[in-house]
């Protein structure tokens, strides 16, 4: 019995260390489509938990079994996955789709890759499937540092929005720039939520400064769908649901009512 416990334990470590022996360290460095180096790359070994990330220089080691397929991701850059290989260099390709996406501005229209203003942008993609009541509910929850919220409990109340907290004295309220007509809180009730094609809200002073005072609280600008050439299309869209009491509550009949009534 001692015999093979002895033989049991020498054979997991040899198991042990034939798996510590298959790693290896693999090197290499990444760089974006311009030939400069990357900094701060997350390299991932895929299917597990281990990884690094690149220098100042862009160069990275990580351990990893030979064979091992390595996960190469960055802000702004596409993923990447390449085999583990000695001296290895990666090249990171810019992520076009991000870049090129157009934001409203309150000059006109600019692509994301050269605004440096603070925009969030609320796309017909985002609303779908999303069941809305007001047009001001888009937003819960999709929009950085806009908080929505009810003014009371009451179904179809209105929606208050505050960009970035309460920071003006008397009033709080963003400017409403409807297809580029100025207009308050109120012109949002007439905007069917799946009317809307994007939304973009200008947070700070710089992307609401065409607006002057006004934009102080920040600035909502809603932009609806259009006709466009082809054929026709026809869109339908609607929800459901139901409703059930929890309890039934047992209450007098009219007989009853009258006599509680006359006794009091």
């Amino acid at each position: 019995m001692k015999l093979l416990r002895n033989m049991m334990m020498i054979l997991a470590v040899m198991v042990s260390t034939m798996a510590f022996s298959q790693k290896k360290n693999f090197t290499g460095v990444i760089i974006d489509s311009a030939g400069e180096p990357v900094i701060g790359a997350t390299v991932k070994v895929k299917g597990t938990t281990l990884g690094t990330v690149s220098d100042f220089d862009g160069r990275f080691q990580v351990s990893a079994p030979e064979g091992s397929t390595l996960v190469i991701s960055y802000v702004g850059c596409e993923t990447k996955e390449v085999k583990a290989a000695a001296d290895m260099k990666i090249t990171l390709a810019d992520d076009a789709k991000a870049l090129d996406e157009v934001v409203v501005i309150g000059y006109g229209v600019q692509k994301k890759s050269v605004v440096t203003a603070s925009i969030a942008k609320v796309s017909a993609d985002d609303l779908e499937g999303k069941a809305h009541l007001r047009s001001e509910d888009a937003l819960k929850g999709l929009a950085a540092g806009v908080t929505v919220t009810s003014s009371s409990g009451q179904p179809g109340a209105k929606s208050m929005i505050r960009i970035r907290g309460i920071g003006t004295i008397n009033d709080s309220n963003p400017l409403y720039i409807i297809d580029g007509l100025a207009t308050d809180q109120n012109g949002m009730e007439l905007v069917n939520p799946y009317d809307i094609e994007s939304i973009e809200v200008l947070k700070d002073a710089a992307s609401g400064a065409i607006y002057g005072a006004r934009a102080a609280n920040g600035v909502i600008l809603v932009t609806t769908k259009k006709g466009k050439e082809g054929k026709p299309q026809i869109n339908y869209n609607f929800s459901y649901g139901w409703q059930s009491k929890w309890r039934k509550r047992d209450v007098v009949g009219a007989s009853d009512y009258a006599l509680l009534q006359n006794a009091q």
